[in-house]
């Protein structure tokens, strides 16, 4: 009896025994197979990307004729903008380097200095697309396509503010190019994959994820990169960045390095900015952004709470261009604003991409709000020029001079505008309010930076002339129950900011 019901139960753990022993086998089997899990080896199809895209990337080369600095013939590094990808490269590359004469001594006669990027093919007829930093400054410029031929460039135009450039070759035989994805699709990540020229090696695949998108590191005014794992290294600049479609979703721009070797954050030119920069340098061979006409500032939780905003949000104007769009379309000081041409703004950042992006000419609706209310403004975009501070100088009656006022909730001496204060100040006599004389170091006001010589314009967005008119206008809000004022701020230039302020 109890052999007979022994045997059967020995029978069932064999086979679960051997069930385990054959899973782990496969397991084992797979492991040994594959070298890593699945999850670990990236997706299958990045070979065939690089495949089909790797002829539409090339390698940019640059010369510039430069002056040699005297004494032991030691070369001169090319010129770069600030945080340069090729800054150490170059330093390595010149430094120890000797000219003409073995190093002797005296001047050496000007020469010529080379530098190395990467750029791709988005048209057959030989368009290509690069960064405004490979080529700076250059007096020649060639492209090399990945079968080694080399093609002078000529250079169709280039916009400063995104780094980014276009460039024209005449092809001795037909060109492979790529197409622009769309940027906005990709999601954190996605996997990527990014061909350049790294150290002058040629053609380079390397790829990785998506890390972060819209990221701002403060490079420039309409910063919204894209940020990647992919290694990206000096001579990659101006390199693409593509989907596993192989579509270009980025042009390769910049990395954070303290090595200067590629530590897995780069950033990339999104397509959605490259294609709208590339059309119009392709067109008129420069950019002609719009304009709405105003200085826009962040606004805070202390501003939101003094303009009845709830969340803070949107774009403080603290001034208006007297000849912008924006002072017809009846938008002011103190306006925030929300949206744009249908589009929510966040933030300051959000309104300037936006606002540059719109076709100059274009009439959009502008949601702002005002005193708490909603309203909305047509405004018909100008175009954006270099920036030219042009401020005619305006005569103004001066009030009868008066007592210097202490402002004590607010922690500052004030006193009205009068010839001797704007001379002492240096303060325009365009600039209207009640100038500030002191800061008590232990204010809020101190903590905001306002200083000696900065002019209080508005307070609580009524204009003010005198210390009087700003005491008044505490008081009042103060009995109101506010636990902060907004002051509309000038400097002697008469650039204007808003400031909040605690007065309780």
């Amino acid at each position: 009896m109890t052999a007979a019901t022994t045997a059967p139960s020995r029978s069932r753990r064999c086979v679960r025994l051997g069930v385990r022993i054959g899973l782990a086998a496969l397991a084992v089997g797979a492991f040994s197979a594959f070298g890593t899990p699945a999850h670990a080896r990236g997706p299958d199809g990045i070979a065939d990307v690089a495949e089909k895209v790797i002829d539409a990337v090339v390698n940019i080369s640059t010369s510039q004729t430069v002056e040699a600095k005297g004494g032991g013939g030691s070369n001169t590094m090319p010129q770069l903008p600030p945080g340069s990808p090729f800054e150490e490269f170059f330093d390595d590359f010149f430094k120890n380097r000797r000219g003409p004469g073995g190093g002797s001594k005296g001047d050496n006669p000007p020469r010529k200095t080379n530098s190395l990027g990467s750029g791709f093919i988005i048209d057959a007829s030989g368009v290509v697309v690069t960064n405004n930093h490979v080529i700076a400054d250059a007096d020649e410029i060639h492209v090399i396509l990945n079968d080694g031929t080399k093609i002078k460039a000529e250079l169709v135009g280039v916009d400063k503010k995104t780094d980014l450039a276009v460039l024209k070759i005449k092809p001795p035989k037909p060109l492979v190019a790529v197409k622009f994805g769309d940027s906005d699709k990709l999601r954190l990540g996605d996997w990527v994959v990014a061909i350049g020229n790294p150290f002058s090696l040629g053609g380079t695949v390397t790829a990785g994820i998506v890390s972060a998108k819209n990221r701002d590191i403060s490079s420039g005014p309409y910063d919204s990169y894209i940020q990647t794992d992919a290694s990206i290294n000096r001579g990659n600049s101006g390199g693409p960045l593509f989907n596993l479609d192989g579509d270009v979703v980025g042009v390769n721009t910049l990395i954070i390095s303290p090595s200067g070797g590629s530590i897995g954050i780069g950033f990339a030119v999104p397509s959605k900015t490259v294609v709208g920069v590339v059309d119009q340098l392709r067109q008129f061979g420069e950019l002609r952004r719009g304009w709405l006409g105003v200085r826009i500032q962040s606004v805070t939780d202390e501003i939101a709470e003094s303009l009845n905003i709830k969340p803070a949000r949107g774009a403080l104007v603290a001034g208006v261009d007297d000849k912008g769009p924006a002072k017809p379309a009846g938008i002011e000081p103190g306006d925030v604003v929300v949206k744009f041409d249908g589009k929510d703004v966040k933030d300051p950042k959000d309104l300037s991409r936006v606002v540059a992006d719109t076709a100059v000419g274009k009439e959009v609706d502008v949601v702002i709000i005002r005193k708490g209310q909603e309203e909305t403004k047509k405004v018909t975009l100008g175009r954006l020029q270099d920036p030219e501070k042009v401020q005619a100088a305006v005569k103004t009656d001066e009030p009868a001079p008066e007592k210097p006022v202490t402002q004590k909730e607010l922690g500052l001496d004030l006193a009205a505008l009068n010839k001797d204060l704007r001379t002492r100040y240096k303060i325009k006599d365009s600039v209207k309010g009640v100038v500030v004389t002191n800061v008590d170091a232990n204010s809020d006001a101190a903590e905001k930076r306002l200083s000696a010589g900065d002019v209080i314009v508005e307070v609580a967005q009524e204009a003010v002339s005198s210390g009087a008119d700003i005491q008044k206008r505490v008081d009042q809000l103060k009995k109101d129950g506010k636990k902060s004022v907004l002051l509309l701020v000038s400097n002697g230039d008469g650039e204007l900011r808003f400031v909040a302020l605690s007065v309780q």
